[in-house]
């Protein structure tokens, strides 16, 4: 008879902490949906209100995102520690070495923290700016709390704690410059040929919304060893620079083809030698 009240009190128990369990998960998904979707309300809201970029308003609706799961996080484990009838308080200042080794890894959480408060505050990333950091080209996915998250060209996600990010190069702040350099063979005439390139230009000027200003032919760059290197710089709308780059280069092939103007090619030579 007492066995079997031991064996009562203990499914009894184990199914109230299983219940308990399951109710804090469930209500651990509402919250982080329903907070969610506050947040996504509030920020639109916000972007038809403000004069806020759309980048900038990403960047904040995606941080307050990721610092609403931690909270719900750290609640969460804080109530599945009360069912179990720990202190979550005692564990950690009881916990000697390991409560030494969350204190280290708490001091790059708060550097983390820290960067991430002032890259924010001081507008210096946003998401779907261009960037350099660390050496890492791309655009920016997200700033969140702890780290920087930049899609590379290749597709390559790159994280970045925020505590080593020490420089930053923002290349979507302003317009931004397509530069050509064009060669020419010797035996062609430079004046007809820049006459020629401002001829593209101004055509294109006219036909591509992405350009500011130019694109101007500056002059002869560089005299190589077998070419006459021409430049044209423009000044382009942000993120356009390569399209109107591509553009450019098509089309003075093109212009060059119509008016007999050689763009120089390695030659081979082939000597034999009579015996």
């Amino acid at each position: 008879m007492f066995e079997s009240e031991i064996v009562i009190n203990f499914l009894s128990g184990a199914v109230l902490i299983i219940g308990q369990l399951l109710l804090t998960i469930i209500v651990f998904f509402i919250a982080r949906s329903i907070g969610n979707k506050v947040i996504s309300r509030a920020f639109s809201k916000m972007a038809e209100q403000r004069n806020v970029t759309q980048g900038r308003i990403i960047t904040l609706e995606k941080l307050s995102k990721n610092a609403l799961s931690y909270t719900l996080f750290f609640v969460f484990v804080t109530i599945v520690l009360t069912i179990f009838d720990l202190n979550p308080a005692g564990l950690i200042a009881g916990a000697g070495v390991i409560g030494l080794a969350v204190g280290f890894g708490a001091q790059g959480l708060v550097s983390d923290v820290v960067t991430g408060f002032f890259l924010l505050l001081e507008r210096q990333v946003d998401v779907e700016d261009y960037v350099t950091i660390g050496g890492l080209d791309g655009i920016v996915e997200e700033v969140g709390i702890r780290t920087t998250k930049i899609r590379g060209f290749d597709g390559t996600l790159h994280y970045i704690p925020n505590r080593e990010i020490g420089s930053v190069s923002n290349h979507s702040r302003g317009n931004m410059r397509a530069l050509v350099d064009i060669s020419i063979s010797y035996d062609d005439d430079i004046t007809k040929a820049m006459d020629v390139l401002q001829t593209v230009c101004d055509k294109l000027a006219l036909e591509m919304e992405e350009i500011v200003e130019g694109p101007d032919v500056v002059g002869v760059q560089a005299l190589g060893s077998s070419d006459v290197v021409l430049r044209i710089v423009s000044k382009t709308t942000n993120m356009n620079q390569w399209a109107v780059e591509r553009r450019l280069r098509k089309e003075i092939k093109e212009a060059f083809d119509a008016n007999g103007i050689e763009i120089p090619f390695p030659h081979q030579v082939n000597i034999t030698k009579s015996q």
